[in-house]
């Protein structure tokens, strides 16, 4: 039970710290939308969080392997309370102008960046110190990630109506606060070996960023991956944000359709990222992730097309979301086993941001292929492009080395998890 503590805590800490984020990816655009009625403003807030947040968490990593992991994300949770939670004060207080909020938010996703990347970095020292299969970890983490965006996004939703977004801020404000304790309480604090076996630690900033972007520019399977995760984020928010809620308009589904789409899928996927958690380490990886890849990618884009009856596209829904709930604890095993200890953070930050970096364009190209083409094509062209993205990797030999698992299992020896 000692050596689990760590996995628990972190595991709770994360889903602590993703429902909070979904708390104030609510609460705060509906604050704006429902004082300025302006949507043009409610869209600058959001740009002004998740701009700086993707930058901050590219450029964290080197701060993360020469601190800490563990340390910065303690650290920029329990500094997140002070800056959320000033924002429902200074409302209250008729002191909250819209340029200040902008520069609050923007300091909010300046801190969540090193913060996410930052657990995200511990995945190898937990994984270590738990002695259990980096996909267990790999995959509890995204059934965390999974019912934070589900059951969390609902609470939040739920919270904001009944006490009103200023309310709901300062319950956000308290969940980083929460996230930091229970971090602080089960992190590992120091283990052997944990310091870099270089004299790096003296190396200038922009010397230990190169470092790590050098490193994963060089490994030709994490720059696939990186590539293909990438595209397919473009894809996916195409699908929900622009491509799913026309279809739910013109098939006459509207808003009920798309909501029991996305819960659909997204129950599958926790209950795919449960059971993958217990079996991807037996399991082929190379030949699950195309079986994976087929089942959930072009197929959901071609129900949509085809019109065809609300019970099949939730059906495809059903047997996608299950088969998505293999692939993050797969690719993310394969992640951190490529990375020596002493780069995790800075080879992992980056890796996270670059596959979230196509994601502002999805929309931009979903709304433009629909204008242009039509729904029917425009979910075909995208389907076609979701197959050829992640099928391609069948045809390059250096993705057949995701098969090759680590001879001996992680030690905390090889990891750096200082608290």
């Amino acid at each position: 039970m000692r050596r689990r503590a760590p996995l628990a805590g972190w595991l709770t800490a994360e889903a602590i710290s993703l429902t909070g984020t979904r708390v104030s990816m609510i609460a705060i655009p509906w604050l704006v939308l429902t004082t300025t009625g302006s949507a043009t403003q409610t869209g600058l807030v959001a740009f002004a969080e998740m701009a700086p947040y993707v930058a901050a968490k590219a450029l964290a990593g080197p701060l993360v392997d020469r601190v800490g992991a563990a340390r910065i994300a303690i650290g920029a949770d329990t500094a997140s309370v002070a800056v959320v939670g000033v924002i429902p004060l200074l409302h209250v207080t008729q002191l909250l102008s819209f340029p200040l909020l902008l520069g609050l938010v923007a300091v909010a996703g300046l801190l969540r960046g090193p913060a996410d990347g930052a657990k995200h970095a511990l995945v190898p020292a937990i994984a270590a110190v738990a002695a259990v299969p980096m996909e267990r970890v790999t995959g509890l983490a995204g059934a965390a990630e999974r019912l934070a965006s589900t059951v969390g996004a609902a609470a939040a939703g739920l919270l904001v109506a009944a006490i009103g977004p200023v309310q709901a801020l300062f319950v956000d404000a308290a969940s980083f606060g929460l996230s930091a304790l229970v971090l602080a309480l089960t992190a590992p604090r120091r283990l052997a070996g944990a310091e870099p076996a270089t004299d790096e630690g003296d190396a200038p900033y922009l010397t230990r960023l190169r470092q790590g972007w050098d490193f994963l520019r060089h490994d030709k399977v994490l720059v696939g991956i990186t590539v293909m995760v990438a595209i397919t984020n473009l894809l996916d928010q195409a699908y929900a944000a622009v491509l799913v809620p026309v279809w739910a308009q013109e098939s006459g589904g509207g808003a009920t359709a798309i909501g029991l789409l996305f819960a659909t899928f997204s129950a599958a996927a926790v209950l795919g990222s449960v059971v993958a958690a217990s079996v991807a380490e037996r399991l082929p990886r190379f030949t699950t992730y195309l079986v994976a890849f087929l089942l959930v990618g072009a197929p959901r884009f071609v129900v949509l097309a085809l019109d065809v009856p609300l019970a099949v596209v939730l059906t495809v829904a059903v047997v996608g979301g299950f088969s998505t709930g293999f692939i993050n604890p797969i690719l993310g095993a394969v992640i951190f086993e490529r990375i020596p200890a002493h780069l995790v953070g800075r080879v992992s930050s980056l890796n996270t941001s670059l596959c979230w970096a196509l994601i502002p364009f999805g929309g931009l190209v979903g709304g433009a292929l629909i204008a242009g083409v039509g729904l029917s094509p425009a979910l075909l062209v995208l389907g076609a492009a979701y197959f050829a993205a992640t099928m391609l990797p069948a045809l390059q030999p250096q993705w057949r080395e995701i098969d090759r698992r680590p001879s001996v299992s992680p030690t905390p020896e090889g990891a750096d998890a200082r608290g």
